[in-house]
């Protein structure tokens, strides 16, 4: 009786065992068609990539994108909302299909998960005021005096050059400060930079360098074979969009720059 009890236990967990398998392996891109739609985690907070207008409506650049790839796939695109600390998670652990949200490529995510082609770029930049003539390049920072919010990585990027740098609570507090002429300059990234002249076109600030290395903004899907028809796809619905024009467009109006060409 034990023997017969101990059988069907082995089976059960072998049968168990081998529907999780077959999950697991699934071609993801056939799941995703099968349902009819994608699932995409967005933090919805985050302007203009992925926010809620004057209605609650989400909108955005990253929200744009998502649906003209869906559209592209044969689905639609379903959003999911959540803080970003458990978007990237919830890609690995397959609640989400794919993360559309200004997500840069690094070398330890990538590790951890497949990208697709990237469809944006964001390069670092120096923003001085409009009427400031002393720095036209990295080099030009030596000796001169930058606001960066504490935490920021620019902040080391401007010591680094030779900058005298103090750290400050925000972003705004930055610009204040040299639209102040209190201090040369403030690093940051372009995409940044769009964002503030979109929401105040009066400032007087200006763009003196960019930086050689930008940073590739992409979309990451979990890592495996079960992903890479899926990717194929991305790929291509992406590279359609750009021989389109449809990213330069999207970019334009949420930008009013052309941050999809490196």
């Amino acid at each position: 009786m034990k023997k017969h009890l101990l059988l069907s236990l082995l089976l059960s967990v072998l049968v168990v065992f081998g529907i999780f398998s077959t999950v697991s392996a699934a071609d993801l891109l056939d799941q995703i068609k099968e349902k009819g739609y994608m699932t995409v985690a967005q933090e919805g907070t985050y302007a203009p990539w992925s926010y809620h207008d004057e209605n609650d409506v989400l909108t955005g650049f990253d929200v744009d994108v998502a649906n003209e790839i869906a559209e592209r796939l044969g689905v639609k695109a379903q959003f999911v909302e959540g803080p970003w600390d458990g978007l990237l998670a919830g890609v690995e652990v397959g609640r989400y299909d794919v993360l559309i949200n200004c997500v840069g490529v690094t070398e330890e995510r990538k590790l951890k998960y497949d990208y697709s082609d990237p469809y944006a770029f964001n390069r670092p930049v120096i923003i001085v005021r409009g009427d400031y003539d002393e720095i036209h390049s990295f080099e030009d920072l030596k000796g001169k005096t930058t606001a960066n919010t504490i935490t920021s990585t620019f902040a080391e990027e401007a010591e680094k050059w030779g900058a005298k740098v103090t750290g400050v609570d925000d972003l705004n507090q930055t610009i204040e400060l040299v639209l102040s002429g209190r201090f040369n300059a403030t690093l940051n990234t372009e995409i940044t930079y769009l964002d503030y002249m979109k929401a105040h076109p009066d400032a007087n600030l200006k763009i003196a360098a960019y930086g050689d290395n930008a940073t590739w903004i992409a979309i990451p899907v979990r890592k495996g074979e079960a992903s890479a028809s899926f990717l194929t796809a991305l790929n291509e619905a992406l590279a359609d969009m750009r021989e389109k024009g449809v990213l330069t467009e999207l970019s334009l109006k949420y930008f009013d720059s052309d941050i999809t060409n490196e």
